[in-house]
């Protein structure tokens, strides 16, 4: 089968493009051959693209995703302050996107203070490489503790959490496209969902979206993050970097994502689905009336 034509997301549009003048498309028509009941026959079908997008630190890659190609200066802002690397927007003193060909490269310059930190940090995890982890050091990376989000005073109703749900599947264009990709957005009491980011993986989705609240000066304490995947530690540990106290998810959560969810006062609310849904963790944040009081 061959690709017939590729097209642009308006999440890839020009406009948004973060520096490249002929935006990469995000999703790509190509045939097919169905089978059915009644037949089969040839037809297109809308699918996204991944590409390499490298996040590199004062000239040295940091890491490689594979994502969709949008949106690249919310993901280096959101990627940097989910992992930890800056705290803040103004800790980075620019962005630039540059397209190679087979891949993205975000080159990030940090500022003065925000990069010696860096560099320690990445003396710190320095060390021979074995059997596909860089010694001790990044084991304790991956299970670093996270931010504590129960200063938070916000409380949500019942339909608060399936109306987030309900909202941002009305705010994604490529799985309307594609049936392939993830979504998260921030929901925000009286508002609605008021940012929504997608891309192939939804750890992207979410720093994307990170990045995006960032830019734009919205506190994560006031709402809600809501993902269309399930939640694993790392989801968990990037919606406390936003500072949300609600993480809200289609589908089940990990243990660990629940242990982690719970030491970091956050509510940790999963398989949402119509008017039904489990809360896993710090349930008096759901009210089932009177008022309620944002962050």
């Amino acid at each position: 089968m061959t690709r017939s034509d590729a097209v642009l997301s308006p999440a890839c549009s020009p406009a948004t493009s973060d520096g490249i003048e002929d935006p990469r498309p995000v999703v790509t028509a190509t045939r097919r051959i169905t089978h059915r009941a009644d037949g089969i026959a040839a037809a297109d079908r809308m699918v996204p693209e991944e590409t390499p997008i490298a996040l590199s630190y004062g000239g040295t890659t940091h890491a490689v995703m594979m994502a969709s190609p949008a949106d690249f200066e919310d993901f280096a802002l959101g990627f940097s302050i989910t992992e930890g690397i800056v705290a803040a927007a103004d800790e980075i003193e620019s962005v630039e996107v540059q397209d190679l060909g087979a891949g993205i490269d975000i080159q990030i310059r940090l500022r003065d203070s925000a990069n010696r930190r860096f560099e320690a940090r990445r003396r710190r995890l320095a060390g021979p490489v074995g059997c596909g982890l860089c010694g001790i050091e990044s084991i304790e990376e991956a299970m670093r503790s996270v931010d504590e989000v129960d200063a938070s005073q916000l409380r949500l109703t019942p339909d608060d959490v399936t109306r987030a749900v309900r909202l941002l599947s009305g705010l994604q264009p490529m799985h309307r496209q594609t049936g392939a990709v993830h979504a998260a957005g921030f929901y925000l009491p009286g508002k609605g969902v008021v940012m929504a980011r997608e891309d192939v993986g939804r750890h992207n989705a979410l720093d994307k979206l990170a990045g995006a609240l960032s830019r734009e000066g919205i506190s994560g304490q006031g709402g809600a993050v809501v993902v269309t995947s399930r939640v694993s530690v790392e989801m968990v540990q990037k919606t406390a970097a936003i500072g949300a106290p609600f993480i809200i998810a289609v589908s089940a959560p990990t243990a660990l994502a629940i242990r982690t969810a719970e030491a970091a006062g956050m509510t940790l609310i999963a398989l949402v689905r119509g008017d039904d849904f489990d809360i896993f963790t710090h349930p008096d944040r759901v009210v089932t009336g009177g008022a309620r009081h944002v962050a």
